[in-house]
């Protein structure tokens, strides 16, 4: 088993505080993009030619021949002003990694240091994914837009989860991550005084129904053995007390683990939307935006994912799903892949502005991709 020394250990934590002080949201990676090529670079690395602004795209070529696989880590942060008081607090105001991006970077790129220098050992290739606007959802399609997948096999990625020991994995086959629509209905009335509201037709009220009657739609319209969520999270209309307004914006999301639930809700939220509307005599524009598919774990690997762990002499649990999405599935859509949590023991959640976690976790995921690659490409079967 290929092992992390202490030497290593040091430099990952420090890489990790560099990319934590220095944080980037979304397609505006620079910085980070530089400083990843350049410590991939120094280490002999191979970068390959993609035409990427940010985001950066390496391989580990072993001495025997065989497949390619994939080790993908995101590199974004938040727009949240940190409150952390840690010595590497973030020095970008109103940014910082309160997702923990910083720790899933610098431990795919310790994993890529144990396998080039162990290149004897590595049955084909493994590519380096460093990918940029996992936030927003939109890094993952557009990396497999540029053809970072190409004569690819199979991915494989992480996050790290708060409420899991350091030194403990989820695994799970099957659906971890829901998939995540995005919605935004705008309820058409006609504008009038409030003292005279039979001459108006008041969208407020139309908007107000659908707020009320989406909420039956799980309990009645979707299977029980099902999983979803709809949550309104936002509506906008009116500017003063005496005015009823033309229009009303209504706007959330929408969680799924299965297509059929996901189609079902989408249709019925639309169909009672504008069945509302046409009854008040008003109208509906409809913007539903399809963000992001389940993540999914192909089964075939999850033996491999044990073995590497419990080898490795971590623990396995079994990983508990979320409604929160991940455009890793993006990936999962073109090519089989497998989704872990990795333990990282943290007292805050994902995107809490004191969010913090374990650095002994970098450890842990360096040594557990860096030996899940290895085990994976001598399976003859990817």
């Amino acid at each position: 088993m290929l092992k992390a020394n202490e030497e290593l250990i040091s430099e990952l934590i420090e890489k990790r505080r560099i990319l934590h002080a220095y944080p980037e949201t979304a397609f505006e990676e620079y910085e980070t993009t530089a400083r990843k090529k350049k410590w991939l670079e120094t280490e002999g690395l191979s970068v390959l030619p993609y035409d990427l602004e940010t985001g950066i795209v390496a391989e580990v070529k072993g001495d025997k021949p065989g497949p390619t696989i994939a080790l993908r880590a995101d590199i974004d942060a938040l727009p949240i002003e940190e409150e952390a008081e840690v010595p590497f607090k973030s020095t970008v105001k109103g940014k910082m990694h309160a997702c923990g991006h910083d720790f899933h970077t610098a431990s795919i790129f310790g994993a890529a240091r144990l396998l080039n220098e162990n290149k004897d050992k590595i049955n084909g290739t493994v590519r380096l994914i460093f990918q940029p606007a996992e936030e927003i959802a939109e890094g993952a399609e557009w990396l497999t837009e540029k053809g970072v997948l190409e004569g690819v096999s199979a991915i494989f990625g992480m996050h790290n989860k708060p409420d899991l020991p350091v030194g403990t994995i989820g695994i799970k086959s099957g659906t971890l991550m829901a998939s995540v629509d995005r919605f935004k209905f705008t309820f058409k009335g006609i504008g009038g005084h409030a003292g005279i509201p039979h001459e108006a037709i008041d969208p407020i009220i139309i908007a107000s129904q659908f707020v009320l009657s989406v909420q039956s739609i799980i309990s009645r319209k979707i299977d029980l053995f099902h999983n979803a969520v709809i949550s309104i999270t936002h509506i906008r209309g009116g500017r003063t007390w005496n005015v009823i307004p033309g229009s009303v914006m209504v706007e959330g999301t929408v969680r799924t683990f299965q297509p059929e639930a996901r189609d079902k809700i989408k249709e019925e939220m639309r169909k009672q939307a504008r069945l509302l509307s046409e009854s008040q005599g008003g109208e509906v524009d409809i913007d539903w935006d399809e963000r992001m598919p389940t993540v999914y774990n192909d089964s075939r690997f999850e033996k491999s994912v044990k073995q590497t762990t419990e080898e490795l002499g971590y623990s396995v649990v079994e990983a508990q799903p979320v409604a929160g999405g991940e455009d890793f599935a993006y990936y999962q859509q073109t090519i089989p892949g497998f989704f872990v949590w990795m333990g990282s023991n943290s007292p805050y959640q994902w995107h809490d502005p004191k969010f913090t976690l374990d650095e002994g976790a970098i450890k842990v995921a360096s040594e557990f991709f860096a030996n899940l690659a290895l085990t994976v490409l001598q399976d003859s079967s990817i």
